[in-house]
């Protein structure tokens, strides 16, 4: 049984890791063409990943194995900004997405244990929305960096014709939503798959997610809902 104080730490986690997620995608098209941009880019993308790893479980396990895979993503990171000539974007982005991708498994395994709707279960489901664009943002720079040419770009000649920076940010959510405006193409059959697997997710966690919480909704069990454990996760 854990404390009310574990609780509220737990509670916070969630939603201190949600703001992170925010911070990063509202800021991260300023942050292209900004001074220091770069650096404040590393800046919130490794307050993401610290609080991801804050936010999945209180189970000392898992936490020790989500910082194992967090470390060689956050290294990498941070030695590919002041080193970027010793250490490829490649391995903080491979590293990277192994790491999301193991958020995101956390995060669902949460959401489908909650034995009702509350604050956590709502901010677990929009993180893990946020966390699937985010996984395929990183998963299309890594494709572009081992495949050149995988994207065609139809933008006019003063807009960003590299997958980096804002871009694979826009890419991945418009991808994400089904909208697919036409300016950016996946050429490369590996892009063109990453592009099809992220437009069948996006339609299926929304449907998975709004059924899971109108079930949870429907049951309304008797137990109060600060009761949920991430001891679950």
């Amino acid at each position: 049984m854990i404390t009310a104080g574990r609780r509220r730490f737990v509670r916070v986690s969630v939603r201190v890791f949600l703001g992170a997620l925010v911070a990063l995608f509202v800021a991260a098209p300023f942050l292209e063409h900004m001074q220091g941009g770069e650096l404040v880019e590393s800046a919130l993308m490794t307050l993401v990943m610290v609080t991801g790893v804050l936010s999945i479980s209180s189970r000392p396990s898992v936490r020790a194995f989500a910082i194992v895979l967090v470390l060689p993503a956050i290294a990498g990171k941070w030695l590919n900004h002041f080193w970027p000539e010793r250490v490829p974007p490649a391995f903080f982005l491979t590293a990277a997405v192994i790491f999301v991708c193991f958020v995101i498994t956390r995060a669902l395994v949460f959401i489908l244990h909650a034995p009702r709707v509350n604050a956590d279960v709502l901010c677990a489901g929009i993180s893990t929305y946020l966390m699937l664009g985010l996984v395929w943002s990183l998963a299309y720079m890594l494709v572009a960096q081992l495949v050149p040419d995988a994207f065609a770009f139809s933008v006019p000649p003063n807009s960003s014709h590299a997958m980096h920076g804002f871009t694979p940010f826009y890419f991945s959510f418009i991808t994400l939503t089904t909208v697919g405006y036409g300016d950016i193409a996946p050429v490369a059959p590996v892009a063109r798959m990453l592009a099809i697997m992220e437009a069948m997710t996006g339609t299926l966690f929304v449907g998975m997610l709004i059924a899971r919480l109108v079930s949870l909704y429907s049951a309304a069990p008797n137990q109060d809902a600060s009761s949920i454990s991430q001891d679950k996760l």
